[in-house]
């Protein structure tokens, strides 16, 4: 138990779960994500900005100043050997009545030669007596470096990780050292060699048991009985055809596919993947009209509530003429209508239910589910398999990416499901023409949104952070808001949108901004997925080097959903060769190539992707030979089982039994 370890109690143990950490076994699996040398620095040897490690003396009583919401500046000076340094630290007022004068102190952070001060990062008491490599952890603010170093040393002693999932066999075939040394080892690193095996054994091993997974599944659900259709072919040509627009090649080749998965006696389980405004959602009704011409009720699940009134009320306009009963089922629905609704769904007079995850809760009980569609960021997983079935459903399934990745790294991710590509742009959309502006630019910024605003069009801005902070100089949505609306705010209606705002507040700024009462929406990357504003042809990103292609390019595609010519600007001081790219390259495909190149796995697979994925140490890119290695050991493991001895089938037989719900 974590209470066994000194220093945690209730409230550590609550900060330790936002860190995925609820047992002793997740804290020892909890890895460091880089290591750093910590030795003494020679300020004279540094430039501006330059991280340093000094240590000395205090020499006077630490003044601490107020300012903004909740921040406070601590100032005070140290003697170090020879020279007097004057330490800035934000947000650690606590720590004045332990610097009193005379305190040995060890400082970390950034020099600043000019003004001959530190900006601390952190202070820590003592001097430092010798070299050390330390490991650096990803951590909330209720906890330290120091910490989590002394509660993982003490759990290594305490218990052991959980069984390998790498069994004897391949071990011995790749020479690795066991879980237990690995695990050790990265902790506490004894040399860069040691250290290098044990990260690539704890890395094959994310993604042999990941695949194992996606391999087993998949082997199940060829032997799954699906529900048998024969659809209707003609009808689905003349809701086709009677479409406004009409539909890409690939659009259509996707039609194709759907309508053989539906047609198969197998489960479907198949992933459409595109880039922003490729047209995936009216494939998503297609489908779902399909399945109702075959008597069938389809869930459509997407990841917000502001995304399922929009979706709601598209699919009402395109499928009721044909008969096709749409409901929305989201949480803020009075308790009589969720209820009326609920009674419709049992009952089997509606046809298409969108929704938010609730449309699996155990309220929920169809007449005759026949397809789930879910938004990447809901995919579907064991968890809402084993709900459904649980109901005695088994329906299709149909995931929606706006996130594409190179083919390659499809077949081998996505190895449990067969994979639709659009690549083509609807009809009638012109390219969004991207921009790129540093900092001293931005009145040519103003002009151009200027000229915007002047035809009518709205715009978004968006900012890194939702508050502004004294160690970052990247831009806050506050500052934001207030920096438009004395630029704009005379003649245009300026609003913000972030992620600490309530529900209800999110989305009537919403509702607000798709009605035109709002022309500029400063925002973080709240808005990135889904929202569709035809009127809204500028997308305006500050600090953009903070983030990476993929997502500028997702953000970039909130625009440019009409006939109307749109535009992306970029300002940034930073990183301008890779910034160049998105103003030369539109296709997502290419970008998530190059995002993939420069910044491996994490912009797809981290907290807004599949659960799935959320490897600790593995990246799909930079360890794609061990990926090709591990998939290929998972295949071979599974067709022969060739276990070394009854523990390592006992865990094995527990693990596939977890996946196949009999756990």
């Amino acid at each position: 138990m974590l209470e066994n370890l000194s220093g945690i109690g209730p409230k550590t143990k609550q900060a330790l779960s936002h860190l995925g950490i609820y047992t002793l076994e997740d804290l020892i699996e909890y890895y460091p994500y880089r290591y750093e040398l910590v030795k003494k620095s020679n300020l004279d040897e540094k430039e501006e900005d330059e991280s340093v490690i000094i240590d000395g003396s205090v020499t006077n009583i630490p003044r601490v100043v107020f300012f903004k919401k909740h921040m406070e500046r601590m100032t005070f000076r140290i003697q170090a050997d020879d020279r007097f340094v004057d330490i800035v630290i934000f947000n650690r007022g606590y720590l004045k009545k332990n610097l009193t004068p005379g305190t040995e102190i060890t400082v970390f952070g950034k020099w600043k030669p000019k003004k001959n001060q530190i900006v601390a990062s952190q202070i820590r008491f003592g001097k430092l007596e010798k070299e050390y490599v330390e490991c650096v952890y990803h951590l909330t603010s209720k906890i330290t470096n120091q910490k989590m170093i002394q509660w993982i040393h003490e759990a290594l002693q305490i218990t052991k990780p959980r069984p390998s999932m790498i069994p004897k066999v391949i071990e011995e075939k790749y020479h690795f050292p066991s879980k237990e040394e690995s695990i050790l080892e990265i902790h506490q690193p004894t040399s860069t060699v040691m250290l290098k095996k044990a990260r690539t054994r704890l890395k094959y091993e994310e993604l042999f048991e990941f695949l194992y997974k996606m391999i087993l599944l998949k082997e199940m659900r060829k032997k799954e009985n699906g529900i048998t259709r024969k659809i209707p072919i003609e009808k689905v040509k003349q809701l086709i055809a009677k479409l406004p627009f009409s539909l890409t090649e690939d659009q259509r080749d996707a039609v194709h596919d759907i309508i053989q998965d539906l047609e198969s006696s197998s489960r479907m389980n198949r992933l459409i993947q595109g880039d922003v405004g490729s047209g995936k959602t009216v494939l998503a009704f297609i489908a779902s009209y399909m399945n109702f011409l075959s008597g069938y009720q389809t869930a459509f699940m997407a990841p917000t509530e502001i995304l399922a009134v929009q979706h709601y009320q598209k699919a009402k306009d395109l499928l009721e003429p044909y008969h096709m009963k749409v409901v929305l089922l989201t949480g803020k629905l009075k308790a009589s209508e969720k209820k009326q609704i609920q009674q419709e769904i049992s009952e089997g007079k509606a046809d298409l239910i969108i929704g938010t995850h609730a449309l699996i809760s155990e309220k929920v009980n169809y007449h005759n589910l026949g397809l789930v569609i879910t938004d990447e960021q809901h995919r579907f997983g064991v968890q809402q398999r084993r709900e459904l079935k649980n109901k005695g459903l088994t329906p299709d399934i149909l995931y929606m990416s706006a996130t594409p990745i190179p083919r390659t790294y499809a077949l081998t991710i996505y190895g449990d499901m067969e994979v639709s590509n659009i690549k083509t742009r609807p009809m009638g959309r012109k390219e969004i023409i991207t921009m790129l502006f540093s900092e001293k630019q931005i009145r040519d910024v103003l002009e151009k949104m200027y000229e915007e605003l002047k035809k009518g069009h709205q715009i978004y801005v968006i900012a890194p952070l939702i508050e502004e902070n004294e160690e970052s100089s990247a831009k806050a949505v506050d500052t934001m808001y207030e920096n438009m609306k004395k630029a704009f705010g005379k003649y245009y209606q300026v609003d913000m949108l972030h992620g600490k705002q309530d529900g209800k507040k999110k989305e009537a700024i919403m509702q607000s901004f798709q009605e035109n009462k709002i022309q500029i929406l400063i925002s973080t990357t709240v808005i990135e997925v889904g929202v569709d504003v035809a009127n809204a042809t500028m997308m305006v990103i500050f600090n953009a080097e903070r983030f990476g292609l993929s997502q500028l390019h997702q953000l970039r595609g909130r625009v440019g959903r009409s006939n109307l010519q749109s535009y992306c600007l970029l300002v940034s001081d930073y990183d301008k060769e890779r910034l160049q790219i998105l103003t030369k390259v539109s296709d997502g495909f290419q970008i998530s190539e190059e995002d993939f190149r420069l910044r491996g796995s994490g912009d797809f697979f981290g907290v807004r992707q599949s659960g799935d994925m959320n490897f600790k140490l593995a990246d799909i890119y930079k360890d794609f030979s061990i990926l090709k290695h591990a998939k290929e050991d998972a295949e071979l493991f599974l067709k022969h089982k060739d276990y070394q001895n009854e523990e390592e089938k006992n865990n094995f037989t527990k693990f596939e039994k977890s996946i196949i719900h009999l756990d």
